[in-house]
C-alpha cells in the first residue's frame, strides 16, 4: 500500500503518517496520537505560522474586496456589512487546513519537534 501525500492529508485534517486517523480533536486542538496508526502527534507544534499565512491571505482578499465595494457602491455601511463577516468566514475556513498543512510539513521534513519519540 502506497503512503499518502502528507500535505494533502494534513490539509484534510488527517494523520500525515497514514492518512486515515484524525489530526485534530477539536477545531484546532491537535490529537495526542493517531487512532489509526498510533503515530505520536502531540510533539508537533505549528506555532504562529498558520495564523500568519491566514492573516496574509484573508487580508489580501478582504482589502481588495472592500476597496472594490467602496468604489463601486460608495457606501461605508454596506462595505462593513459585507466584508466584516466575510473576513471572519475566510479566517475560519482557512485556519484549520493551514494548521494541518504546517503540521504535515513538519512531519514531511522530519522537523525536530514533530519527530519526538
Amino acid at each position: 500500500m502506497a503512503k499518502p501525500n502528507p500535505l494533502l492529508s494534513g490539509a484534510a485534517g488527517r494523520c500525515p503518517n497514514c492518512g486515515e486517523g484524525h489530526l485534530f480533536e477539536g477545531f484546532l486542538s491537535v490529537a495526542p496520537q493517531c487512532e489509526a496508526c498510533g503515530f505520536n502527534l502531540a510533539a508537533a507544534d505549528s506555532g504562529d505560522g498558520p495564523a500568519v499565512f491566514v492573516i496574509l491571505i484573508a487580508g489580501l482578499i478582504t482589502a481588495f474586496g472592500a476597496l472594490f465595494t467602496m468604489f463601486a457602491l460608495r457606501s461605508v455601511w454596506l462595505t462593513l456589512i459585507i466584508w466584516l463577516p466575510m473576513t471572519l468566514l475566510i479566517v475560519l475556513i482557512l485556519l484549520r487546513p493551514m494548521k494541518g498543512l504546517m503540521l504535515a510539513a513538519q512531519f514531511m521534513n522530519k522537523a525536530s519537534q514533530a519527530t519526538h519519540d
